[in-house]
């Protein structure tokens, strides 16, 4: 049966995650990464967010069988009274649930949390049966190989999947950007930016091997953003300078500007570039709220830091510049040439032409440099090249979706059968889709 069923895709991320079927263009489900459950919030990870044991995971779907079982027997059908995504935050809202993110900058901090989120996920919104489906999931880079057998554990003890494969988001994202005109063969080697809500990752990747020493990770992402937005908003006194409002201007009015101190100047002489925006309040009524300089400032917190935090000062042009400079010398000039764009907050306009050229003239200099050094000897030059396409908002999902629907994808997976045989460690190493060895 598990042969003639697409397989299910599940990106979780930070702040949202992406459910849907292999060989579609777009994930079926996009929500927050959020539970709400009996009893007080818990923030990122609630209490007792530290991961257990994989010998004493609990699991809620055991019906109290096995070392975890305890929690089920201990709370009976309290342990089902919880909600997902949406509905959790509206159900935080009233008296009685806490909120919870079981993910936090990429990594799963409560697993119990986790396991009652995917539960839901396959159950209640992608409506499946996972003894008939392989699934695909994502993992950040440098995910610890112990969180790899905890998931395995879930999806095979507890939801008895047929068989499953654990993808890195960044080689995904990098399958998904062949969709682009810009892309001429399908290669598995780039240098991958993934800014979604809570992280911004810098990621080199060498014929679909993630170079984990010279990753970079910038506390700079969509969250910051519009905690920017929401800090105009307040300094300049307007009506409604809510969270909910600064994302929405974050969203529909930001964009990148190639010269921050022209751009000033462009609004200062014409007024027409200032927007209105209309926030209609839950008893109906309506206020306007000025929408100016934000709208370039936002975004520039990634090329110009300092005017956000003074915690970190690096643009991250320097940050991919350094990154790929860190790399070995024989894959740089492919990972230059091949800069994807990955995540909901790359999708400011201009974003990949002003990251593009902001790289470009670090080379440059730095190869200029290098020629008077040399005597004059002139040097080739090296190609510059920001990869945008129409599915980088859900990147590593479209990745995902594009390889789960090949032919040889479910020999790559690790089956039921297997993990029954090896046991968990057999999740710690799976063969590289489209390519020999381990991921």
């Amino acid at each position: 049966m598990a042969n003639q069923t697409p397989a299910v895709v599940m990106d979780n991320g930070t702040g949202f995650s992406k459910l849907g079927f292999a060989g579609n263009d777009s994930p079926s489900f996009v929500f927050p990464t959020a539970i709400a459950t009996k009893g007080p919030a818990g923030g990122a990870g609630g209490s007792g967010s530290g991961r257990p044991a994989v010998a004493n995971k609990p699991s809620f779907l055991t019906g109290g069988a096995g070392p975890g079982g305890h929690l089920s027997a201990k709370r009976g059908t309290e342990d089902l009274d919880f909600f997902i995504g949406d509905e959790a935050i509206a159900a935080s809202g009233g008296p009685g649930y806490g909120l919870h993110y079981p993910i936090r900058h990429g990594q799963i901090e409560n697993w119990d949390h986790m396991e009652r989120f995917w539960s839901n996920s396959i159950f209640k919104y992608l409506r499946v049966e996972p003894e008939d489906h392989y699934f695909l999931l994502t993992e950040p880079p440098l995910n610890p190989p112990e969180n790899r057998e905890n998931t395995a554990e879930i999806f095979f003890e507890s939801f008895n999947c047929a068989g499953m494969y654990i993808a890195v988001q960044a080689v995904l994202a990098l399958a998904a950007s062949w969709t682009s005109s810009k892309v001429q063969d399908r290669s598995l080697t780039g240098t991958v930016i993934d800014s979604g809500d809570g992280v911004t990752h810098v990621i080199p990747v060498a014929e679909g091997y993630v170079i984990g020493s010279s990753i970079k990770s910038i506390p700079i992402a969509g969250r910051d953003i519009t905690y920017f937005v929401q800090s105009l908003l307040r300094d300049r006194g307007e009506p409604d300078s809510s969270l909910k409002t600064a994302q929405e201007i974050k969203e529909e009015y930001c964009y990148v500007c190639p010269d921050i101190v022209k751009e000033f100047g462009k609004y200062d002489r014409d007024r027409t570039r200032f927007a209105q925006h209309v926030v209609t309040h839950p008893n109906g009524r309506q206020v306007s709220v000025d929408v100016g300089y934000e709208r370039f400032l936002a975004p520039e917190i990634f090329f110009n830091p300092e005017i956000y935090s003074s915690d970190f000062l690096t643009p991250l042009p320097v940050v991919v510049d350094g990154v790929i400079q860190q790399s070995p010398i024989d894959v740089r000039r492919g990972l230059y040439k091949n800069i994807v764009l990955s995540g909901g907050s790359t999708l400011y306009k201009d974003f990949g032409r002003r990251l593009q050229r902001d790289i470009k003239q670090l080379v440059d200099a730095r190869i200029r440099a290098s020629e008077v050094r040399s005597g004059g000897a002139r040097s080739g030059g090296l190609d510059v090249q920001v990869i945008t396409h129409k599915r980088q908002r859900h990147g590593p999902w479209f990745g995902g979706s594009l390889l789960g629907q090949t032919p040889e994808f479910r020999s790559y997976c690790h089956t039921k059968a297997e993990y029954q045989e090896y046991g968990p460690s057999i999740v710690r190493r799976f063969a590289l889709l489209g390519g020999p060895g381990g991921s």
